[in-house]
């Protein structure tokens, strides 16, 4: 009893064989007899999600792809580093420059406040004078 039970899987397992193998001579085929039109079918069969073989294209491409991306994404992110280093640079030169003239500024106000202290030394005894 055992046995034709596996005479029953058997077949179902060769009739998917034989329809892997017809499917890969029809790909080939497609190849060879329209080479003009083969990119268009093979990526028909792609998007449609083809046989083992094109699958393998697949994952090739999307290994490509994922290669690219992760490239111009260490590129983007090394510029946008360095524009801000950049930025980091400029805004501290600004602050030292800022900071310099602040410290000029209190020497002018110091010296007008010594001034003013003269002027008002002055006024006070021309004031006791008169």
């Amino acid at each position: 009893m055992e046995r034709p039970s596996l005479e029953f899987n058997l077949p179902d397992a060769h009739e998917e064989g034989k329809l892997y193998v017809v499917d890969s001579l029809n790909n080939l085929n497609k190849l060879n007899v329209c080479p003009a039109e083969s990119q268009h079918s093979v990526d028909e069969e792609e998007n449609t999600g083809g046989t083992g073989g094109s699958m393998a294209g697949s994952a090739t491409r999307n290994q490509c792809l994922f290669f690219v991306t992760f490239i111009l994404t260490l590129i983007i992110s090394l510029a946008l580093v360095s524009f801000v280093i950049f930025l980091i640079f400029q805004t501290r030169n600004e602050v030292d420059q800022i900071s310099s003239r602040l410290l000029s500024e209190k020497k002018n106000i110091e010296a007008l406040k010594k001034l003013n202290n003269i002027i008002l030394k002055h006024l006070n005894q021309s004031r006791i004078k008169e």
